[in-house]
């Protein structure tokens, strides 16, 4: 009698377990938000070429952006229905936090602090960076390590200022930070002398040099990368069906480059594809991943016709024949000896 309980017991905990596993995220009131409103809002910064900076005439392009787009196309089927809140760095969580925004596309460093006591969670990396600096040629400076009492113009609120007084500390260099709330007052200020040398992301100084140097082959980026900056996007807690949307967004337009899928050939490859992995992600075969996300079949083909797959946004963006000039490097597939790796979609 014993015996036979404990196995109805153990069947019932099987049974329980496979419907907790078949079922989909709970929706929660974030996405309920959004499709209520018919937009998405997300939190960009306030004008960093490559990464989401509007033009004169208010259009909004960059990495960041069409991580915005790609998701709105997810779950409202229409890219263009984004609403663009330029954030500074100080501003950004609390934008998060409180509810102003839907989602944070602001070139944010993944950390441990940031993902364990903000309320947020990242949904993954849509870009490997690392902390530099950049001199004018004119000081003949070749090292970060040169910049011993150099005065260093940094952006407040962010893992940049931090990493600055680490590496001044551990490198005896007693420099001195000049401290700008906003990205655009630092810019004004490096390029005006107020400061010897500017620290941000390896990108950023590429993207600034690029847009806001009168010469930029004036100013110098120094080979030292000082810290780990993975970036990606992040959403509030509480909404797990969102945060699982989001996450697949990014890593659908990962897997859409490895599998050759472009924004080109989206429409032909999900019409002809016999490649079991290209019908999965494109809902051209009879598997159906969408259901599990709260979606339809066509969620990632949206995504990937409206902003291309990862490469294609890099290259757009940042690649080498930007005025940004970035290689791939780290953020090159797995495949290509890069570090970006998306979880199988099946």
């Amino acid at each position: 009698m014993i015996v036979h309980r404990i196995h109805r017991l153990a069947a019932a905990g099987i049974a329980a377990a496979g419907i907790l596993c078949a079922s989909p995220a709970l929706a929660g009131k974030d996405l309920d938000a959004v499709k209520q409103r018919g937009t998405l809002v997300c939190g960009v910064n306030t004008g960093l070429a490559g990464f989401s900076a509007a033009d004169s005439q208010g259009r909004w392009s960059g990495l960041d952006v069409d991580m915005c787009r790609a998701v709105a196309a997810v779950v409202l089927g229409d890219a263009n229905k984004v609403r663009f809140v330029p954030l500074t760095a100080q501003q950004r969580f609390t934008a998060l936090q409180s509810g102003e925004i839907d989602l944070l596309a602001r070139n944010t460093t993944w950390t441990l602090t940031r993902d364990a006591s903000l309320g947020m969670h990242f949904v993954g990396v849509n870009f490997y960076d690392g902390q530099g600096f950049m001199v004018p040629k004119s000081l003949g400076v070749k090292s970060a390590k040169e910049l011993k009492g150099a005065t260093v113009c940094v952006q407040s609120g962010t893992t940049t200022e931090l990493n600055l007084s680490d590496y001044s500390r551990a490198n005896n260099l007693n420099v001195k930070p000049v401290v700008f709330e906003k990205l655009e007052a630092a810019n004004a200020a490096y390029f005006a002398g107020r400061c010897q040398a500017y620290t941000t992301d390896a990108s950023g100084l590429a993207s600034i040099r690029s847009k806001e140097a009168a010469k930029p082959d004036d100013h110098v980026i120094l080979p030292e990368l000082i810290s780990k900056e993975p970036l990606g996007p992040s959403v509030r807690r509480g909404d797990d069906e969102f945060f699982a949307i989001v996450k697949w967004t990014l890593n659908a337009l990962l897997e859409a480059e490895e599998y050759g899928i472009t924004q080109a050939n989206v429409d032909a490859q999900k019409k002809d594809s016999k490649n079991p992995n290209v019908m999965r992600l494109l809902g051209g075969g009879t598997e159906d991943t969408g259901k599990l996300l709260g979606l339809d079949k066509d969620w990632a083909y949206r995504a990937i016709k409206a902003v291309g797959n990862y490469g294609e946004q890099f290259e757009r963006h940042v690649g080498p024949k930007t005025p940004i000039g970035l290689p791939r490097g780290a953020n090159a597939l797995w495949t290509q000896g890069g570090l970006m790796y998306a979880p199988p979609i099946r």
